[in-house]
């Protein structure tokens, strides 16, 4: 079982340099096997350790993990200056996705844009097939976890997710918790209870981000953009969805996530605090 100590001695081997699964097996005792499931729980759990595997599906197969820590965020300026941007947003309106966007390679990336009064009537099933074959982890970053509520024929997404729950996939989320998000969260966090299974948890974080990392491998972002009332500009509400599949990138938005989580407070401290506002 892996405990705190074995998580900071493996932790502390990785952040001096790059190891192989085999090096870390034989630094902490352990076999192949135990040493590749423990770095792949501290990287689903903690976020500390990234994971990349060469000659993948050969014999001569080499799997490295490595430390995936704030000071190795960015990759380049780019990303450096974004990164600024969403730590000074707070809301949805104050940083645009387009701007991640825009940096990604044509053939790793798709867009398409919905007009509609409803997000109810939005088209998410090409995302839902996404997140139907997550195999270990789930990030999300959302603003008070209202997407939970809506359903439709084609679309149900809280269903996805409790599916992903029951199947004991990692689910993390950024939320705000507060008095309005309060129903919303603890709905989210019921599935644990649910299901016997400590598999979501969420921390409290205002941030503009709305969207999905499955696995590491692929992100789904999601824009709104408001009627302006001016002649000339909007005159109805867009929906813009951002599939980014290009690895570079959706490792910078999973290590984005994983520095607001680390240093966000947990959900649960919140709700205690706000019962007792609630019963005053």
């Amino acid at each position: 079982m892996l405990d705190a100590q074995t998580v900071k001695k493996i932790e502390n081997f990785v952040y001096s340099k790059p190891r192989s699964v085999n090096e870390i097996a034989e630094h902490i005792g352990k076999s192949w096997r135990t040493a590749d499931r423990y770095v792949d729980e501290i990287s689903r759990e903690y976020g500390t350790i990234a994971i990349r595997t060469f000659r993948g599906g050969t014999r001569g197969a080499l799997k490295i993990a490595y430390w995936a820590s704030v000071e190795k965020l960015h990759s380049s300026v780019f990303q450096e200056k974004l990164m600024r941007d969403i730590e000074n947003a707070r809301r949805k309106e104050d940083f645009s996705a387009f701007d991640i966007f825009q940096h990604v390679p044509d053939k790793n990336k798709k867009a398409s844009i919905e007009k509609s009064a409803s997000e109810e009537k939005s088209d998410l099933r090409e995302w839902i097939s996404h997140l139907e074959k997550a195999e270990k982890q789930l990030l999300i970053f959302s603003g008070n976890l209202s997407w939970e509520n809506i359903r439709s024929k084609e679309s149900d997404l809280f269903s996805v997710i409790e599916k992903l729950a029951k199947r004991g996939i990692s689910i993390k989320v950024l939320s705000r918790v507060d008095l309005a998000s309060l129903n919303n969260v603890e709905k989210m966090l019921s599935l644990n209870f649910k299901y016997g299974k400590d598999v979501v948890e969420i921390r409290h974080a205002d941030q503009p981000l709305r969207a999905f990392i499955v696995d590491n491998k692929i992100t789904w972002i999601k824009e709104v953009k408001e009627p302006t009332g001016k002649i000339n500009e909007l005159n109805k509400r867009l929906f813009i969805f951002y599939i980014l599949k290009d690895r570079e990138w959706v490792d910078w938005l999973s290590r984005v996530f994983w520095k607001i989580f680390s240093n966000s407070v947990s959900a649960q401290r919140r709700i205690e605090e706000l019962r007792k506002l609630k019963q005053s």
